[in-house]
């Protein structure tokens, strides 16, 4: 009976460790096939460009190829929804960006919860938005534009990349916090609305920095202030409109995300190459030369970020009454 029941302690003993065993040889035998990593934008975009040299780099680093999938379409509600269904298992992937914090309130008809049924892995990098104007516009900084927005209610057109963007939704807050009225006037890209702001056709504008540096470094565009919760590197004389709306922040970010559920060790594993690929100089000199800047973030970290971005813009969705197009 004594031999029994110590047979019975060392089985009991190896099968608590057996879960924790498995886990941990799982980790290191992933990945074992490609992995695919989908981009809600077509090839050659922000997003894709971020995304590829990392997948390049995970393919070098851990011996099975990362494969950039794009799947645009419905301001990436495609791409999210194909990782979000799909098996919790390490191969499936998302390219998540800012929008994937503004959908949750802006679409209403959605078959998945992001914040229930994404994980975040990695953050890869943020870049802010401008606030700039053309230069016909009579206000060098924040404050005399507001001024100038308050003694032209509904007449000063704010242009955007599109309805329920980053750019949309930032500068919805923006004329919240200042108590402002402008028109909003929304594109289908950074491209035409830049266009339009060149030759006068609207007058003030948030757009992503890289698709508008080289006009403001140009003296083309007048840039007010960024977005992010400091000045930024390739503006530094720039201020950040936090500087006169404390807590302002509305910065386009790109990171990995994975369908919730996917083991702990694997998450993991991709949060540390993916860090330790941020630290390369050739791929963090890919995501510097659009004028961004690298992130390295814990899965937890971002996880609470998200959770709260989501949080924040509902706000501004329902008070300002955005619909989706």
């Amino acid at each position: 009976m004594k031999f029994r029941r110590r047979e019975f302690l060392q089985l009991a003993a190896g099968a608590a460790v057996l879960p924790v065993t498995s886990r941990t040889a799982l980790a290191e035998t992933y990945p074992s096939r490609p992995v695919h990593i989908l981009v809600g934008f077509t090839p050659g975009g922000p997003t894709d460009i971020a995304a590829r040299p990392i997948a390049q780099w995970l393919s070098d680093r851990l011996g099975h190829p990362f494969i950039v999938d794009n799947r645009p379409g419905a301001s990436t509600n495609i791409a999210t929804e194909a990782v979000a269904h799909a098996p919790p298992d390490g191969y499936t992937r998302l390219a998540a960006v800012s929008s994937n914090a503004i959908n949750p309130a802006l679409y209403t008809d959605l078959t998945f919860s992001f914040t229930r049924d994404i994980a975040m892995v990695a953050e890869l990098q943020t870049t802010p938005m401008v606030l700039e104007v053309n230069p016909s516009v009579p206000a060098s900084n924040v404050q005399e534009l507001i001024a100038y927005a308050k003694a032209n209610p509904n007449k000063v057109t704010l242009a955007s990349f599109a309805t329920g963007t980053i750019a949309h939704v930032g500068g919805e807050l923006f004329k919240m916090n200042a108590g402002i009225q402008m028109v909003h006037v929304p594109y289908r890209g950074s491209a035409p609305m830049v266009s339009d702001l060149l030759a006068g056709q609207v007058q003030v504008a948030f757009d992503n920095l890289p698709s508008s540096i080289e006009f403001i470094r140009g003296g083309k565009l007048r840039a007010l202030a960024v977005t992010t919760a400091k000045r930024w590197p390739a503006l530094p004389d720039v201020p950040a409109l936090s500087e006169f709306q404390p807590g302002f922040e509305a910065n386009v970010w790109v990171g990995i995300a994975a369908p919730r559920g996917t083991p702990a060790e694997i998450v993991q594993k991709l949060n540390t190459e993916i860090n330790a690929g941020l630290d390369d100089p050739k791929v963090a000199g890919r995501m510097r030369d659009l004028g961004a800047q690298v992130v390295k973030s814990t899965p937890a970290e971002l996880d609470e970020a998200v959770a709260r971005q989501t949080e924040q813009w509902a706000k501004v969705i329902h008070a300002a009454n955005i619909k989706a197009d």
